[in-house]
């Protein structure tokens, strides 16, 4: 445990003024997954603790754009606090330690909009009922000018050893600031995109992860800039390219028993009971979450067949191109057998994602769905026709359909009424302002819309 590990706020400023902390900054983040912070002398780390730093309630509706999409729930009156979780509060390079915050009204009271709180009050659903959840997310990007310009063509083999060696000094510097943070990164690769890198995080609680990835956010952004460069996690950086994919890997465990298969055996015959209804049930509510897992108005560029990006409504045992794939329990998966919902793209709030997988899941279980057939040819060579016949089909591309499916889903219950007209506000938003833009101008204008 690191000095920072402290739930005392005078502990904890006393600790961060020891290891050169000039400034302490609280992020919350909203529904565009847009990270906001407030900062704070590192002498006022206790205030922050208790008393929260002022953000105006329409934090919830900014979009994309720098405006504010209003709601019946939150406008330009009121005030909340955005008080700093002690005990998340990690040390950065640069005299800088950031940490998640939770948003309370003056009186104290939560704000139901809030992701993080949302998050945390589904992942107490599941363990009311027994189930303890962990989450592994992965992080990819790439890597462009600080304007957002194309890098120069360079030789770069998919997942190749020369792009990592070109880049040696930058992914160490990011696996090193990681880990002085007490992130738990477990890999880094090349992807398959030119100047793209995928950061794989190891499994912890569902609101610890998410954590990370903000966390891990802000270090691929401080290690970049000090490189003269910047990190598009935009779902599409570049039309007619490889995408970002922000897949989240979950396991589920009740009474010491992992729900997905444990090592006494092995494949997907594992899955029977509570598991199998888990996959079934995110199966079941997936087109109705897409606005909430990749919901923006890039994000349906990504969503093809033949991209690894989970286009096909089906699950199969590491099928790359299943929305959902399974990992199957063994030596090659040293933290056990689990799921990849690989539909999820940074533009989606890491906090709300998981909270819909987890209820989705929930509600396979509740529901006793059952799980349908394995899929296990490569349908990203399908055409229509076999598709069809297979009984298959894909998700949602257009923007308004993905949108509309989320009225009366099981993800929009998740969110609850304030979040969920949040979402749609600023997603409906995204829409209209930029509709007249074709796909070069569009990935051009949020390349950088979700870069720390």
């Amino acid at each position: 445990m690191s000095d920072s590990d402290l739930t005392e706020p005078a502990e904890l400023t006393e600790s961060l003024a020891r290891q050169g902390v000039r400034i302490v900054a609280g992020w919350a983040t909203n529904a565009s997954n847009l990270v906001h912070a407030k900062a704070m002398p590192v002498a006022r780390t206790a205030d922050f603790v208790t008393a929260g730093a002022g953000m105006s309630p329409v934090y919830n509706g900014y979009s994309l754009d720098a405006s504010i999409q209003l709601t019946p729930f939150h406008d330009a009156v009121g005030d909340l606090r955005l008080r700093l979780v002690p005990e998340a509060v990690r040390v950065l390079p640069g005299g800088v330690a950031a940490g998640p915050t939770y948003a309370v009204t003056q009186d104290g009271e939560p704000d139901p909009a809030e992701p993080r709180g949302i998050l945390a009050r589904t992942v107490a659903r599941l363990e009311a009922v027994g189930l303890t959840p962990l989450v592994g997310h992965e992080l990819e990007f790439v890597l462009v000018a600080p304007d957002g310009s194309a890098l120069p063509a360079a030789s770069w083999t998919p997942y190749g050893l020369s792009a990592v060696v070109d880049r040696s000094t930058l992914i160490g510097e990011i696996v090193e600031a990681a880990a002085a943070a007490g992130l738990g990164v477990e890999q880094v690769h090349a992807e398959y995109g030119a100047h793209q890198l995928e950061l794989s995080l190891a499994p912890q609680s569902p609101v610890e992860a998410a954590d990370s990835v903000i966390l891990l956010k802000t270090v691929v952004g401080v290690v970049t800039r000090a490189h003269g460069l910047a990190a598009s996690f935009s779902p599409v950086p570049f039309a007619g390219l490889v995408g970002n994919g922000a897949h989240q890997h979950l396991s589920l465990v009740a009474d010491g028993a992992n729900l997905f298969g444990d090592e006494a055996a092995s494949g997907s015959a594992d899955l029977t009971g509570p598991g199998g209804h888990a996959i079934a049930g995110i199966l079941d509510g997936l087109l109705g979450a897409q606005a909430v897992l990749a919901g923006s108005v890039l994000s349906g560029l990504r969503l093809q067949p033949g991209m690894w990006s989970g286009a096909t409504v089906c699950w199969g045992t590491e099928n790359r191109e299943a929305a959902v794939r399974y990992l199957a329990p063994g030596p090659a998966n040293p933290h056990g057998a689990n799921i990849e919902v690989k539909l999820v793209d940074p533009s989606a709030n890491p906090y709300l994602a998981t909270a819909v997988i987890l209820g989705l899941a929930l509600d396979g279980i509740e529901r006793t769905l059952l799980l349908p057939p394995e899929t296990t040819l490569d349908v990203g060579q399908l055409d229509a026709e076999d598709r069809a016949a297979a009984g298959l089909e894909l998700v949602l591309t257009d923007h308004t359909a993905i949108l509309d499916a989320f009225t009366g889903s099981v993800a929009e219950h998740v969110l609850g009424e304030q979040a969920a007209a949040a979402l749609l506000a600023v997603r409906r938003h995204e829409g209209e302002v930029f509709a007249d833009l074709d796909a070069t101008e569009l990935t051009a204008r949020l390349r950088l819309a979700w870069t720390v």
